[in-house]
């Protein structure tokens, strides 16, 4: 799973970057109100929910910005790194992270307020699984046919060049996937979300393939 600390070498806010990404994947609008997180805040909490650090990163990096303020000089270019998220009507940007902070701090401070449960944004299933996302998206796209001559040839591609953590953090993910979605109507959806434009092998299911390339994944790291 990624995490913001990934990007703290070159960001001043990279908790706060990846929680605006959540609200930018969902109109660019702040929709929390001080009673109800909104889908975006409740997305962001249920990725944190086994990594509750990222919440607690997120109320500090809220704190410092507004403690600086906004429109300062001395953070304006670590504010131009941030996603653009409109405020509620009646509200400004400021007020808007406010209400989102509070959140935060409830969420972070209460036992297991976020059920397990698969994620509801295209964003959350983007973050919660981003190297099958690169898998998917990178090597079974729309012109999967014009680069491979089969679907072996394409995870061979991948398992060759891709470094050892990252094939065991897909080999992770997928068995997290397969797990956490039952319905094969709904895997179908995750795994278009996820990147999947081409249909499995003939005569195989989703989930059998998903499974299949799992196995070859983790056999291509054991010879390694």
């Amino acid at each position: 799973m990624s995490h913001p600390r990934d990007l703290a070498e070159y960001e001043r806010f990279p908790a706060l970057h990846e929680l605006l990404d959540s609200y930018a994947s969902i109109d660019y609008t702040f929709t929390d109100t001080p009673d109800q997180p909104g889908p975006a805040l409740q997305a962001y909490a249920r990725l944190s929910r086994d990594t509750p650090d990222r919440l607690d990163m997120a109320v500090r990096e809220i704190d410092e910005l507004l403690h600086i303020g906004l429109a300062s000089e001395e953070i304006a270019n670590d504010v131009d790194l941030l996603p653009r998220i409109k405020p509620a009507a009646g509200r400004s940007v400021e007020e808007c992270l406010q209400i989102a902070r509070d959140h935060l701090i409830r969420m972070a401070g209460a036992d297991n307020v976020v059920k397990p449960m698969a994620p509801q944004t295209k964003w959350e299933w983007r973050a919660r699984f981003p190297e099958l996302h690169q898998l998917l998206g990178a090597y079974f796209h729309q012109d999967f046919s014009h680069d491979y001559a089969s679907h072996d040839e394409a995870i061979a591609d991948y398992s060759s060049g891709a470094p050892t953590d990252d094939i065991r953090q897909a080999v992770e993910e997928i068995h997290t996937l397969l797990s956490l979605i039952e319905s094969d109507t709904e895997l179908s959806h995750a795994a278009n979300v996820l990147g999947l434009e081409v249909y499995p092998p003939k005569g195989t299911s989703l989930r059998q393939w998903l499974t299949d390339v799992s196995d070859r994944l983790a056999r291509s790291v054991e010879y390694r």
